[in-house]
């Protein structure tokens, strides 16, 4: 069984010089019902199929299985999807012996920088970049699957 372990925090400040890799994503969401989760991603030419288990209390940890699918698969797969897509860029920027996975939302979550680590234990050690902001780990609302129903514009008209 595998689980991650990732912390979210909000981006303020330039990030893409540090970028050394990024890509193009699009994904919806099979079932996000329940706090457990089967998505299907498309990163610029490839598919992916994941599931996603509940979060435990503190948001850090959850199980997933992430597997590549042929993209005219993934492709007729998002056609089966709930309503709503995320749609963002994904930029790799390395911090001491970590990677920092930033996205850059786009339509309905546009001025939405996130970024994301993932740690080998909880309790793990990481350097902060300069970019980073404040953490939202447990945060549901920062959840995709949740963006993708109550989307960020939403949350600044109110």
């Amino acid at each position: 069984m595998s689980f991650e372990i990732e912390r979210k925090f909000l981006v303020c400040g330039e990030f893409k010089s540090q970028a050394y890799d990024s890509s193009r994503i699009r994904q919806g969401y099979i079932s996000s019902g329940g706090g457990a989760t089967v998505r299907v991603r498309v990163r610029d030419d490839k598919g992916y199929l994941t599931i996603k288990g509940r979060s435990d209390a503190a948001g850090l940890s959850r199980y997933e299985f992430e597997t590549e699918v042929p993209l005219s698969d993934a492709l007729d797969l998002m056609k089966l999807c709930e309503p709503g897509v995320i749609d963002k860029t994904r930029y790799l920027v390395r911090a001491g012996r970590h990677v920092f996975e930033v996205d850059e939302f786009y339509g309905d979550n546009a001025g939405l920088v996130i970024a994301e680590v993932e740690l080998s234990d909880e309790k793990e050690a990481f350097e902060k970049p300069v970019f980073i902001g404040r953490e939202v780990t447990g945060d549901r609302r920062y959840y995709n699957s949740h963006l993708r129903v109550y989307p960020y514009k939403l949350w600044r008209e109110e």
